[in-house]
């Protein structure tokens, strides 16, 4: 193996470490576009539940796409409006937040995370949101293919909702 190796899978209890690192960089506090941080109990319990996928370089985590069924993270207040906004089908799950560390941005990363994650989950229905000030997402998860199907306001932000059918 090169000292360059990428590699992008499903994740496991040896990335968490990994992954609450690149979250906490990309808080919006540090001037990055996720709003939420998640702990390590709940990365554990939602790991359990669905396929969390991971991109790795020189055994360093430096993207994830995390999701959830709708109930793991039913309790979250922005996942509830998401869902009061557009309800999707019965085992439709949560898909995101997705995060690319910063040196990795541009190439594609969260494509090929998102193609092994429809690899995994073949068939279902992914549902997520975006604020309407993050254009970069925006863009990118229209890019990916997905269609948008509802907004909604929470915090004082609008949201819009995805989905697409893996």
């Amino acid at each position: 193996m090169s000292g360059h190796d990428t590699g992008v899978s499903r994740a496991d209890i040896a990335d968490m470490h990994g992954i609450l690192e690149l979250q906490a960089a990309n808080q919006t506090a540090r001037g990055g576009a996720l709003a939420a941080s998640l702990s390590a109990e709940r990365l554990a319990k939602m790991m359990q539940d669905m396929p969390l996928i991971v991109a790795r370089r020189d055994g360093r985590v430096t993207g994830f796409l995390l999701t959830s069924s709708r109930e793991v993270n039913a309790d979250i207040p922005v996942v509830k409006a998401m869902f009061n906004a557009y309800h999707g089908t019965p085992d439709a799950y949560v898909y995101g937040p997705v995060c690319v560390g910063e040196e990795e941005r541009g190439k594609g990363l969260a494509q090929i995370m998102f193609a092994e994650l429809r690899r995994l989950e073949p068939g279902r229905e992914g549902i997520l949101f975006i604020r309407n000030d993050n254009q970069p997402s925006l863009r990118a998860h229209l890019k990916m293919g997905m269609k948008k199907v509802a907004s909604f306001e929470f915090n004082g932000f609008e949201h819009a909702v995805f989905s697409y059918i893996g």
